[in-house]
This record gives structure tokens, C-alpha cells and sequence, in this order.
């Protein structure tokens, strides 16, 4: 089968090979084989890459950490499936497996790239906001990297409980997303001046109260700015540090205003609570459903273009997913 291997660590655009006779993996005890229909890529494949993500398969391995596919084989032979492939077999080739107890159905509203797309991300801002955060109607939501793939998600499940959104972005075509995604205000932290500013401008919003609910996969300069504008008792969840900068938090800060600094690392849950995994999936499936929950797919690619794919998502120059498409 046709495969994106990593055989060495470093830059996706450098060290992504693909090859055409990679050997097509064989499921083992409660494993299935699928035929990959799309596989959305994700920040984490690219530090996979890198060799800087927390999970490192050994050598080589197929990076691609989420997708839809169909079981090509067995009883459950023909069902359209997303969840995360079993590693080192990931989602960027023709064949992956997934692990049946952690595999979800596709839900069928949404085609292959969007059913892909689902299933980090909105589960990510799910946890993040519902089970961590306790997001409740009418507070203020402020979402960093809005315009990227779980922060879109986030914008649109702060939007469908109810909370007014206000989305940090990074250019004039991710502010542009934002708005479309329904944020009630969108801050282009590029634009010179008190337009970039987003501590001034959660604080205007909001008459001086601040956010209720900070979303921050980016940490930074933006978690930093996120401890001058939360609001009393506010609450301010850590899920990523795309910004490279992993910040060290005041604690006497947290005291002296009374918020909150939450931890979010959802794959856990797939350990400790795969039920509750599962019930976050039906819920992510019902809003689907609805037409309010649709992941932002901003482009389909083939497969050759893989390697350019997670590059531009490391290089931090994509909006929402990019979906790989089968063949």
C-alpha cells in the first residue's frame, strides 16, 4: 500500500517519504482494519515528526493521528468509522487500524474530511469547556487560535452553550473564519495598534469584568495576556503550547484576582473515562446533526500531498483542519 513513513526526525516537509509498497498492517485482538477515507491532520503529527511530542513511535513509523475510514474486512466490514489510528500505523497511508472499543461511528451528516475532522478537536474543546471549565450560558469565552482546528471547535461549542465568544486570531483571513464560525467579536492580535490588543478588548466587551472562560492552546504571550483580562473566579484552561513557550505561572497572580488554572490533556480520558469519551462523541454527533457543529475544513489535499499538509500546520499558516482524502 502507498504510506508516509518517518524514517528520521525532523522538519514534515524534509523528512516525510512516501512509499509505495509499505506493508498493509495486520489487526491484532480487538483491532480493525480500515480502509483510511480521509485523515485530518493535526499540530501533534507535526511534533510527532519532529520528534517533540509527548507520544514518539519508534522509527519508522506512519504519522497521522486521526481519521474517517471504512472496515475493509470481518463482520463489521463496510461501517464508516473515525477515531485514532493505532500507532505506528497511522492515518497518512491507504490502510490504518483502529481499536474497535475506541472507535466511534461517522456520524452521517458530515462527509469523510468534516467526520475526520471531528473527533480531536471537538472532543479537545468538548472536555475543555464542558468538563473542565463548567461553561455556563451568558458567561464571556475568550478563544485563542480561533481560527485553527480545536480552537474553531471551541468558538463553535461556546456558541452552542450559549456563551458570547471572543476570538483571538493571527491575520485578516483567520479573523474572516472566526467570523463566519458565529464569534460575537474577533481580535487580530497582527493588526498594529489597540486593534491587536485583546486584553483591552475582552475588557471593553465586557465592561471591565474580563473572561469567564479563557480556552488557550497556545500559551505564550497568550496565556500571559488571558491572566490580565480573566474575570473574578474566572477560569482559564491550558490544552497546548503552539507558541512554543511554555509559561510559568504566578500563582499569588491566580490568588490575588481568584481564578482559576486548569490542565487539559484529553487523550487521558480515553484511560480514565472512556465512557464519558463516548458520551461527548453522541453529544458532538446530535449537534452535528442540528447543523451547529461542523469542523472547519479549509482545504482537501490527496495523499502525495501529506507532507506539505502537516508542514503548513507546523508552520502555523493553516486555518481550521486540512484533510488528507483517500484513494
Amino acid at each position: 500500500m502507498r504510506a508516509w513513513q518517518v524514517t528520521e526526525l525532523g522538519e514534515p516537509a524534509a523528512v516525510l517519504r512516501l512509499t509505495e509498497d509499505a506493508a498493509r498492517p495486520v489487526p491484532g485482538p480487538g483491532q480493525l482494519l480500515v480502509k483510511v477515507r480521509a485523515a485530518a491532520v493535526n499540530f501533534p503529527d507535526a511534533l510527532m515528526v519532529r520528534g517533540h511530542y509527548q507520544v514518539r513511535p519508534p522509527l519508522p513509523f506512519t504519522p497521522g493521528v486521526e481519521l474517517c475510514g471504512e472496515v475493509a474486512d470481518g463482520a463489521r466490514r463496510g461501517e464508516r468509522l473515525i477515531g485514532n489510528p493505532v500507532l505506528p500505523h497511522g492515518a497518512f497511508a491507504e490502510y490504518a487500524l483502529l481499536d474497535a472499543a475506541a472507535a466511534f461511528p461517522a456520524p452521517e451528516s458530515l462527509d469523510d474530511a468534516e467526520a475526520a475532522a471531528l473527533h480531536i478537536g471537538h472532543q479537545t474543546a468538548w472536555f475543555a469547556l464542558h468538563r473542565r471549565a463548567r461553561l455556563r450560558a451568558g458567561e464571556t469565552l475568550l478563544v485563542h487560535a480561533a481560527a485553527g482546528g480545536v480552537g474553531s471547535a471551541a468558538v463553535q461549542l461556546g456558541r452552542a452553550a450559549g456563551a458570547r465568544v471572543v476570538a483571538v486570531v493571527g491575520g485578516p483571513a483567520k479573523a474572516e473564519a472566526a467570523r463566519a464560525l458565529g464569534a460575537d467579536l474577533v481580535v487580530d492580535r497582527t493588526a498594529d495598534g489597540p486593534a491587536g490588543d485583546f486584553v483591552a478588548a475582552v475588557k471593553e466587551f465586557t465592561g471591565g469584568r474580563g473572561a469567564d472562560v479563557v480556552f488557550d492552546p497556545v500559551g505564550g504571550e497568550a496565556y500571559t495576556g488571558s491572566t490580565r483580562c480573566v474575570a473574578f473566579e474566572g477560569r482559564i484552561v491550558v490544552v497546548g503550547f503552539a507558541a512554543g513557550q511554555i509559561p510559568a505561572p504566578a500563582l499569588n497572580h491566580a490568588l490575588v484576582k481568584n481564578y482559576t488554572i486548569l490542565g487539559l490533556h484529553w487523550g487521558l480520558y480515553n484511560t480514565h473515562d472512556p465512557r464519558a469519551v463516548r458520551a461527548a462523541h453522541d453529544a458532538l454527533t446530535e449537534l452535528a446533526e442540528q447543523g451547529v457543529v461542523r469542523p472547519l475544513v479549509s482545504a482537501r489535499v490527496p495523499l502525495a500531498e501529506a507532507a506539505a499538509a502537516v508542514q503548513l500546520v507546523a508552520d502555523g499558516r493553516s486555518t481550521g483542519r486540512i484533510a488528507v482524502l483517500g484513494e
